[in-house]
């Protein structure tokens, strides 16, 4: 697997943007605008977390397919955060995954409208992510506790407080901002084939450790955060300790069919970029 691991995300990847663009088809009429822009803020990316659902689903025993339209959820709320990330009033970011941030091509307004519906669509769609209401339930508790005050919301909140960060607040704006969406993203796939409990706890287990492993290497390439405060060198150890941990507990727990995850986790770690 991890000599065939960019081939396994580009697999996954081309099954998850055919998903996404049938589930966000433009209309015309009024509404055309903002489709075009929801489908602009959702271009590019490596789909790192819906592809962590579908490979969860599988080591659970499930199939892919099953997580699909959960996965496209998660990637939906993740672009969402992005767009507002990007906004004159957060980032000021005017590029986004190499083209022109949705503020930049589309107007403040629009890209504000962009974000909340991105947000809603994506709960929408968990409505009939599977053919079992109560596990839609559970996916829409789930995946509305990671993206909210107690995870993704809460990251960003605490993160625009101080400027000034020590290694305790940096890592709890980390295991927020974050981690905490990866670490959903996990649980996800595998509540979406109705796993057993212990399995989804062991996934997410494991999703908590890899979410912050994204986020200290991107701190790293970024020369930011905890590499700031720990230093490069330090914070990869870290990370790479993290990242071994996470493989353990999965190999102990799955076997064979956690070798895509542990391909994945060493993608995390190592990507440059």
């Amino acid at each position: 697997m991890k000599k065939n691991i960019s081939g396994y995300l580009k697999e996954r990847k081309t099954v998850i943007d055919k998903e996404l663009s049938s589930l966000l088809a433009t209309p015309k009429g009024y509404l055309k605008t903002i489709y075009t822009a929801m489908n602009h803020a959702l271009k590019g990316g490596k789909r790192v977390r819906p592809i962590l659902c579908l490979a969860c689903a599988e080591a659970a025993g499930g199939k892919a397919k099953d997580a699909l339209k959960a996965a496209c959820a998660i990637e939906i709320i993740h672009s969402y955060s992005l767009v507002h990330d990007d906004l004159p009033c957060m980032d000021n970011d005017d590029y986004r995954r190499g083209r022109l941030s949705c503020h930049k091509k589309f107007g403040i307004a629009n890209a504000v409208l962009t974000g909340d519906a991105l947000l809603t669509c994506a709960f929408n769609i968990l409505c009939y992510a599977t053919k079992s209401s109560s596990v839609n339930m559970r996916l829409i508790e789930v995946l509305s506790y990671a993206a909210g005050t107690h995870g993704m919301i809460g990251g960003q909140a605490a993160d625009i407080v101080d400027d000034k960060k020590n290694l305790a607040m940096q890592e709890y704006i980390n295991i927020r901002k974050t981690g905490a969406l990866i670490a959903a993203s996990c649980k996800i796939g595998a509540i979406s084939i109705k796993a057993e409990k212990k399995d989804i706890e062991s996934l997410f287990k494991f999703g908590e450790h890899i979410g912050l492993v994204f986020q200290i290497v991107d701190d790293i390439i970024d020369n930011e955060g905890l590499a700031k405060i720990m230093s490069k060198k330090h914070a990869f150890e870290y990370a790479e300790s993290l990242t071994l941990k996470a493989k353990a507990l999965i190999i102990a727990g799955f076997g064979k069919k956690a070798a895509p995850l542990c391909a994945i986790a060493d993608f995390v770690l190592n990507r440059t970029h």
